[in-house]
């Protein structure tokens, strides 16, 4: 498989001919991991749709790459799904981030819960938020899509249900034994946004300001699974039944 390197659009513009360095992680992964010489092709995307056939050029302390040829090819689900996702405790968010974008989510919404074990200042929270959109940026490199998805900065609950929505958007609510199942809703015309609870899930409050936001709540069968489990778990229900699995 060709070697894929995500280019932001901050660190350089994509065009026709043009020579590029490498961001300096793609380019250490490039030399020192994979032994990329002059001469070798790569695919380079910035993130906003479509990707650059190019070709290594310069292999010293850099990599340099003149791009040949766009391709529009896109590998998008057609479902619109924002994970808005409970901090879990350690580093299991950067697990949950990798694995949701590979299965095809649009954006993740951090929020730091009541029952939120990790605690950040907000210079900390910054930090984290660029480390998960870097992960997001490498599992595109590995999963093959084009578009990056967003993680937004950590929001506490109320303010994040404070915010205006997009009409017609479809918001669930997993609340383990209680609501529908994903088989018995229709097929979505309409973004979707998932809300998964930390370790100990949801505070009742909680639950019950989501649903006054127009959650509705839904189960994933008989069993119980964990936080960052289950993200991943449900939208590869919703690929499998009404995307592109």
């Amino acid at each position: 498989m060709i070697p894929r390197f995500h280019c932001p659009p901050s660190h350089c513009a994509l065009a026709p001919g043009a020579q590029i360095d490498l961001p300096e992680q793609a380019a250490h992964h490039a030399l020192k991991v994979l032994r990329l010489k002059a001469g070798d092709t790569v695919i380079l995307f910035d993130g906003r749709g479509g990707e650059w056939r190019a070709e290594i050029v310069g292999a010293g302390k850099m990599a340099r790459a003149v791009l040949r040829e766009f391709n529009d090819r896109e590998s998008e689900s057609p479902l619109d799904i924002t994970l808005v996702q409970g901090l879990p405790s350690g580093d299991k968010m950067d697990w949950v981030v990798e694995k949701c974008v590979e299965l095809g989510v649009t954006a993740i919404q951090p929020i730091a819960a009541k029952r939120s074990v990790i605690r950040l200042s907000a210079e900390r929270m910054e930090r984290r938020v660029a480390h998960w959109n870097a992960i997001a940026a490498a599992a595109c490199e590995q999963c093959g899509r084009n578009r990056v998805p967003v993680v937004t900065p950590i929001l506490d609950l109320p303010r994040y249900l404070a915010q205006t929505r997009e009409q017609n958007t479809l918001r669930l609510l997993l609340a383990p034994g209680s609501g529908s199942t994903l088989a018995a809703l229709p097929k979505p015309s309409a973004p979707l946004v998932v809300m998964i609870g930390p370790e100990g899930g949801w505070e009742e409050g909680e639950m019950l300001a989501a649903q006054a936001a127009g959650a509705a709540p839904i189960r994933l069968g008989p069993r119980i699974l964990r936080t960052e489990t289950a993200g991943a778990a449900v939208l590869a229900a919703m690929q499998a039944i009404w995307g592109d699995f």
